[in-house]
């Protein structure tokens, strides 16, 4: 096995480093709230795209209806989200946030980012000016590789 350039050694090191942090954050701000981890996905998923059908979390997230329903009733009793009915099915339900489920995300993902924060703050002027530099290339070469 041949080794990698330093561009990709590089890369995914911090790659590595910056995903570790950032989902301990995550689960750290999850577990707070007493939710588990797939109550907590429902809840991106539905900050994420919007309204969705109890339907699309079973196959979202690979869990029987049955399973999925049980999610999601713990959630509505919490106040995270409503159910109304599919005005295309009314046997079907539709799922959305709510304004305390909604704020819980945003909450999360402020928490989540927080040593970002910390990590700019550490960095001098230069290296600002130049992590900066390096990063909008990044993220402008990874929208022309595509998803």
């Amino acid at each position: 096995m041949s080794k990698s350039p330093p561009v990709v050694q590089s890369l995914r090191a911090w790659i590595e480093i910056s995903t570790r942090r950032s989902m301990r954050e995550w689960m750290r701000f999850a577990k707070s709230t007493g939710l588990s981890m797939p109550q907590f996905s429902i809840l991106m998923q539905l900050h994420h795209k919007g309204v969705c059908g109890v339907s699309e979390i079973s196959e979202k997230f690979d869990v029987t209806a049955a399973a999925a329903s049980q999610l999601v009733e713990k959630l509505a009793q919490s106040g995270y989200l409503d159910r109304a009915e599919d005005p295309r099915d009314r046997r079907a339900k539709q799922l959305r946030l709510t304004q305390n489920g909604e704020q819980l995300i945003l909450d999360g993902i402020r928490e989540r980012y927080l040593w970002v924060e910390e990590l700019a703050a550490a960095l001098s002027a230069e290296e600002r000016k130049k992590v900066i530099a390096a990063l909008d290339i990044l993220t402008e070469k990874a929208k022309q590789v595509g998803d």
